[in-house]
């Protein structure tokens, strides 16, 4: 991705990238020894490996700004500031859950914190993301939607709808493929001849870039630049996010699929090392203090653990509650 002048970082955003990275890491951990001991339930999609791109998004947007993204969705519930236990009592399905214990791994929301889901159906959320930048552009706001993917879902056909709107009408939306190169477990050299998937929305004259998702910086740096178009009215961006799971594509996937190598390859690029060093080499942190930092981290993710099995279950009572909302509306029919 072009880039005007590289981005210089400071102490505070290095810190909080890698406090961001751990504690996502240690959660997503600590989930499947859970998911082992069938403490959670149904679909657990772990995000270990990809930490790197939710940190640097947070880091990048504004706290008005809104996410949607897919089922992978642990992650950008907790860098947006949904507190562990209200993600770990969702994945017990307890009434303290950010869902009220209704969604589970895979629906994760928070009005609060602007993220509107986790959503289970492949590429769903895609036009979702358009449609909340529409609500933004119609509202008058400087405000940008940040929809997530994966690139299982560029296969689907709404992408296509949804990208010659968004361009027609300028939305200010950034469409993120998170590429960890496996969908559900087959590589994208065999599902398609276009391997660069940025290059999909070059069809739409859509501004589209490929970056390396293992480094905090660049993902901060094309979510900036990108932000900067959709709120100067310039309309979408597309991001292929090149990145890496180190699980299956959900615990129930043993990932047999790839070699040992290629996952070692990739963990000698793991966000979290490379993050680390730079922090201790710049002189921001010891290795001590970020052992602090780490220790303070798994209290937090154990404390989480003992909220979520202490919480109770949604009483029978609200088992229609949320499925529809009143509007004061009429609706007109024939």
């Amino acid at each position: 991705m072009p880039q005007s002048a590289e981005m210089e970082f400071d102490k505070e955003i290095y810190l909080k990238w890698y406090h961001t990275m751990m504690l996502v890491r240690r959660f997503e951990e600590k989930s499947a020894q859970l998911y082992g001991q069938q403490k959670i339930r149904g679909f657990c999609h772990l995000y270990i490996g990809q930490e790197a791109i939710v940190a640097g998004m947070v880091s990048a947007i504004t706290k008005d700004d809104k996410v949607i993204t897919a089922y992978r969705d642990h992650g950008h519930a907790l860098s947006l500031g949904v507190t562990p236990n209200e993600v770990m009592a969702e994945l017990y399905g307890k009434a303290t859950g950010c869902s009220g214990g209704k969604g589970g791994s895979m629906h994760m929301f928070s009005k609060e914190h602007n993220f509107l889901g986790g959503h289970g159906i492949v590429g769903g959320q895609i036009p979702l993301g358009a449609g909340i930048a529409l609500a933004e552009q119609y509202n008058g706001t400087k405000n940008v939607c940040i929809c997530f993917m994966g690139d299982g879902a560029v296969r689907q056909g709404a992408l296509h709808e949804t990208f010659n709107m968004a361009m027609l009408w300028k939305l200010p939306v950034i469409f993120i493929c998170e590429n960890n190169e496996y969908a559900m477990g087959t590589s994208v050299s065999r599902t398609t001849n276009v391997l660069d998937i940025y290059k999909i929305g070059s069809a739409y004259e859509m501004p589209s870039f490929q970056v390396d998702g293992m480094k905090c910086e660049t993902v901060h740096e094309s979510i900036s630049e990108a932000c900067n178009r959709a709120r100067s009215g310039e309309g979408p961006t597309f991001l292929e996010i090149k990145t890496y799971r180190y699980r299956g594509h959900s615990m129930s996937d043993p990932a047999t699929y790839r070699s040992k190598e290629e996952l070692n390859e990739y963990k000698l690029q793991d966000p979290l090392e490379t993050t680390k060093n730079t922090i201790i080499q710049k002189g921001y942190a010891t290795e001590a203090d970020l052992e602090k930092m780490e220790e303070t981290i798994q209290s937090e993710v154990n404390a989480s653990v003992d909220f979520a099995e202490n919480s109770p279950y949604p009483d029978a009572s609200l088992l229609f509650r949320d499925v529809y909302v009143e509007s004061d509306y009429p609706f007109i029919m024939d």
